[in-house]
């Protein structure tokens, strides 16, 4: 199985994570798009916990409608298997095109991440 994440985007969510944590102003790109094969949840992921290296911040849409700023642990989500068995994926062809708040009010005032 494919990691969620490449090395690359790690260290971009890890410095990201640093800033958030410093507590500072930080309005970044989504580094990277999951999703699930069989069913219809998104997460923009934009930070990592330095600290734990594990627990991801960024717009959570787990396809009901509510789409939301939250936290969401990577090692819980290499775990999950969607209805018909599959696991979840990254999207090889995601580059961010707006800031983690705009995919955040679109995304509320849509009911779904749209992109």
């Amino acid at each position: 199985m494919k990691p969620l994440i490449t090395d690359a985007q790690r260290a971009q969510l890890l410095a990201n994570g640093r800033a958030r944590a410093e507590d500072q102003a930080l309005d970044p790109l989504p580094v990277v798009r999951l999703f699930t094969l069989d069913a219809h949840a998104t997460w923009l992921l934009a930070a990592l916990d330095p600290e734990d290296g594990d627990t991801a911040y960024g717009l959570c849409d787990i396809g009901i409608g509510m789409p939301a700023l939250d936290t969401v642990r990577l090692s819980e989500l290499a775990s999950i298997l969607g209805p018909q068995e599959q696991p979840i994926a990254r999207d090889l062809y995601f580059v961010a095109t707006r800031t983690l708040s705009e995919y955040t009010r679109l995304a509320q005032r849509n009911g779904s991440i749209i992109d």
